[in-house]
């Protein structure tokens, strides 16, 4: 069984996996923008993914759909730390996890309460690996090519699997180096982020060869368009995703996933 150490403690991931709830406090999320901009409904909604058995709630105050345009940290800030506060009051045990490519969103929401931060950066930043370093969090370091704004124009690559594989050992040894633990470090190969249909369904099938010491990986196939491509809906998929490693599973619909787990793993 893999573990993951967080700012609190560490979590186990069993073979059922962990489910991370998506909260999207954006007015331009490509799914879901504009319908937890409210602090009350944003609370509601995290409370009822706890409550369907959602293992962390990702919070997130900036769209990185494709063709997205960067929001100013000051902006993500008014957008996720009301959210954060009330949540940290109202769910002290729970664990949340904030979703920026920000180091001052980053170090705002850990001084807020927050265990983990989610980088679509993939720890680029020397100041994001210096914050986090800093609080010792949970870090999910995730693959992109290109920005949001640019990253689905023309993805190409030689060979995706070895490709995120070199990137994911490359990004590991600048958090080492920053003095981030590797056990505070999870992969995320970035499906959507700079990809292909071909290239996303590549990485999913060999999701074994990207795993770099052994560190969590974790998938995000939740309404992704290559789903509509091969015919597939996030929970099929990520079953596939858990076949072959999956540790962790980020999903907007949290209760048909959770059955579909744990009865894969009775």
């Amino acid at each position: 069984m893999h573990t993951w150490t967080l700012r609190r403690g560490t979590l186990s991931l069993p073979s059922a996996g962990r489910i991370l709830g998506i909260l999207n406090i954006t007015p331009d999320s490509f799914s879901d923008g504009g319908r937890y901009v409210d602090v009350d409904v944003a609370v509601r909604h995290a409370q009822r993914m706890l409550q369907e058995g959602a293992d962390v709630i990702d919070i997130g105050g900036e769209s990185t759909r494709p063709g997205a345009q960067e929001v100013l940290p000051q902006e993500e800030l008014r957008r996720v730390l009301p959210v954060i506060l009330r949540l940290r009051e109202l769910q002290p045990d729970s664990l949340l996890s904030i979703d920026t490519r920000h180091a001052q969103v980053a170090r705002a929401a850990l001084e807020a309460g927050v265990d983990i931060v989610n980088d679509v950066g993939g720890l680029g930043d020397p100041v994001m690996r210096q914050v986090c370093a800093e609080y010792a969090c949970g870090v999910v370091l995730m693959h992109m090519q290109g920005t949001p704004s640019t990253m689905q124009l023309a993805p190409r690559y030689d060979d995706v699997v070895a490709e995120v594989r070199t990137f994911f050992e490359q990004r590991v040894s600048l958090a080492q180096q920053a003095g981030i633990a590797a056990e505070h470090i999870c992969l995320d190969p970035g499906i959507g982020f700079g990809k292909t249909t071909e290239h996303n369904v590549q990485l999913i099938e060999h999701l074994e060869e990207l795993r770099y010491k052994d560190l969590p990986m974790l998938m995000a196939l939740s309404r992704k368009r290559f789903l509509r491509d091969i015919r597939k809906d996030t929970v099929e998929m990520s079953l596939v995703a858990a076949q072959h490693g999956a540790d962790l599973h980020r999903v907007h619909e949290v209760a048909p996933l959770r059955a579909a787990l744990d009865a894969a793993n009775p």
